[in-house]
């Protein structure tokens, strides 16, 4: 049997990540593992993973803080993690978990639930929408971003920006929902961050960057994708 699809398993205990890693790759899936949050991180821009398996103990940071930072770079979460708290688990899919398992686990019922948040994952990528404005094409299931039918790469951050305004074509998005969404909660207040995102798709994309007609300001309030 052969799933193709990669998997990172994120804890800092090596043997955890040996036995999710063992069992994952005995039904065929592709295995990257990372034993802290800035690996983690490292691995989810480089590996481009379809699904994390997320332990919340990490050594350098709190793995709830990386729950929004992975399903912005694209991938589903599943937490795996020995805190058993009620509260733990609403947060955890409030922040945008697809499932929560506590420790110790059984290695069957998480492969079944990774074919689940996998299945999910396919579906809603099927239903998501090719936006198209001029010659610029993207492609929200494929996390694809064309112009001129070439190929246009663009930082797991800047192609956030952009799939969140493509979401809502003509529409205003907010300064603050942008910024929830691609970088997390608590950085509802780092506009500069979307200032640069957005020179960098517009350079990218663009056809006169300094006269931007796709991707247009909305001054103290938010950006827009023209439709």
């Amino acid at each position: 049997m052969s799933n193709q699809a990669k998997i990172l398993v994120v804890d800092d205990e090596p043997a955890i990540r040996r036995l999710l890693s063992a069992g994952l790759t005995r039904v065929g899936y592709r295995v990257v593992e990372a034993g802290s949050a800035r690996d983690a991180l490292t691995a989810v821009q480089i590996d481009k993973p379809e699904a994390v398996l997320l332990d919340l103990g990490l050594p350098d940071r709190d793995g709830l803080e990386l729950v929004p930072l992975l399903k912005a770079a694209g991938a589903s979460v599943l937490v795996v993690s020995a805190r058993d708290a009620t509260e733990q688990k609403v947060t955890a899919l409030d922040l945008g978990a697809d499932d929560y398992v506590t420790k110790p686990f059984d290695t069957e019922e998480v492969l079944a639930r990774i074919r689940t948040a996998l299945r999910h994952r396919l579906s809603a990528e099927a239903e998501m929408p090719v936006v198209r404005i001029g010659a610029i094409e993207i492609d929200l299931g494929a996390r694809l971003v064309r112009k001129g039918g070439e190929e246009v790469h663009l930082t797991p951050k800047e192609f956030g920006f952009l799939a969140e305004l493509a979401k809502h074509p003509g529409k205003v998005v907010t300064h603050s929902q942008l910024l929830r969404t691609v970088w997390g909660p608590g950085h509802e207040r780092d506009v500069e961050y979307l200032r640069v995102a957005a020179r960098g798709v517009r350079r990218k994309l663009e056809d006169d960057p300094a006269m931007p007609s796709a991707i247009r300001n909305e001054p103290g309030v938010g950006y827009r994708l023209m439709a």
